[in-house]
């Protein structure tokens, strides 16, 4: 149990939780041990008045429109990047440190950017003048704590990256269309599948398009991967280029990443540096081409990293395959990671 009477612990909010990284924070925040004097839970008018079990006690869902943040210390934001824009301001003015989960915030000069295993550092200074932290990009978050320990080695020149992510990308709501459209898909292969979340449909089919397209012919999505790449390795000119791919995947998005580096790579020490990172697991550490999937990689909590290859005629450059559960390391667990940095330090 991490509810306590303790006027040190703090009072938390969750906003968005009815949804998939929602659900997850209040799972997180029991089974990591989070101790709070009580966890409100915030939706949408439609969710409002639903009942969640939050560490065995029943908390009601409030309506996040006229919601009162005044009495709130930490507030958790996963309900997408329009309502972070329209309430993560005000949650702050009334004096909540608000962990951000959306792109509402991510490139705010005034909001740091964080993954705690790579710049937690960045928070020693106190209070963000925003009073806002914001969680990367679900594909971000797992490359740049791969990519940190080979800048430190070997420096980089280049990175191209090739994400395979999962339909929970998009929610409790993604999951059910792929569901839906798989089991429709088996039983009348010339239906209409469904197509509100993922167009064209997702169900047996793979789509390289996330998110909106930009003038450059990029997406937002492989924007994002790139922009905050630098921010949080503070490499402002870092060369990464990503193509973004939605597959018929649940859960636990995947990359191929090409890594150049400035000196020649040794994959001996490669993989002993990657195994040496905490939470990250090298499938191949014992046996060289063994590699995780959404569905084999174990834990959950962990970066899995497999086919790690040295380009026999570019001993500079190499691959990495890596599969990262984006509902807990790419969003929820990050963002506990965060609050658990800030208040082992007194930050709050």
């Amino acid at each position: 149990m991490t509810y306590v009477s303790d006027p040190a612990a703090p009072r938390i909010a969750i906003a968005g939780a009815t949804g998939a990284v929602g659900n997850t924070l209040i799972e997180l925040i029991s089974s990591r041990g989070l101790r709070h004097r009580g966890v409100r839970l915030a939706a949408s008018a439609r969710s409002a008045g639903r009942t969640v079990e939050v560490d065995g006690r029943a908390q009601v869902v409030e309506d996040l429109d006229g919601f009162d943040f005044t009495d709130v210390d930490l507030a958790f934001f996963s309900a997408g990047t329009s309502v972070s824009e329209k309430w993560a301001r005000p949650a702050a003015a009334q004096g909540a440190l608000v962990i951000d989960n959306t792109n509402a915030f991510r490139m705010d000069p005034d909001t740091p950017l964080v993954v705690p295993q790579v710049n937690a550092d960045v928070l020693l200074a106190g209070r963000p003048a925003s009073g806002i932290i914001a969680n990367p990009n679900c594909s971000t978050i797992p490359l740049v704590r791969l990519l940190q320990t080979v800048e430190q080695r070997w420096g980089i020149r280049q990175v191209v990256v090739s994400t395979y992510q999962a339909a929970s990308g998009q929610g409790q709501h993604g999951i059910a269309e792929l569901r839906e459209g798989s089991a429709l898909a088996l039983s009348d292969p010339d239906a209409e599948l469904p197509a509100d979340r993922f167009k064209p449909a997702l169900a047996f089919n793979v789509v390289p398009f996330i998110d909106k397209l930009l003038d450059t012919g990029f997406t937002m999505e492989e924007q994002k991967m790139l922009q905050e790449s630098r921010k949080i390795l503070g490499l402002p000119h870092l060369d990464v280029t990503t193509t973004c791919v939605r597959v018929p995947v649940v859960n636990s998005h995947s990359e191929a990443v090409w890594i150049e580096a400035t000196e020649p790579v040794d994959r001996a020490e490669l993989v002993g540096r990657l195994a040496a990172l905490p939470e990250v697991t090298v499938h191949d550490k014992d046996t060289p081409g063994g590699f995780p999937t959404p569905r084999t990689a174990g834990e959950p909590d962990h970066v899995h990293v497999g086919r790690i290859r040295v380009a026999p005629h570019n001993p500079r450059g190499f691959w990495l395959w890596l599969v990262a559960d984006n509902v807990r390391i790419g969003a929820a667990l990050n963002a506990v990671q965060i609050a658990e940095y800030v208040l082992d330090r007194g930050l709050l």
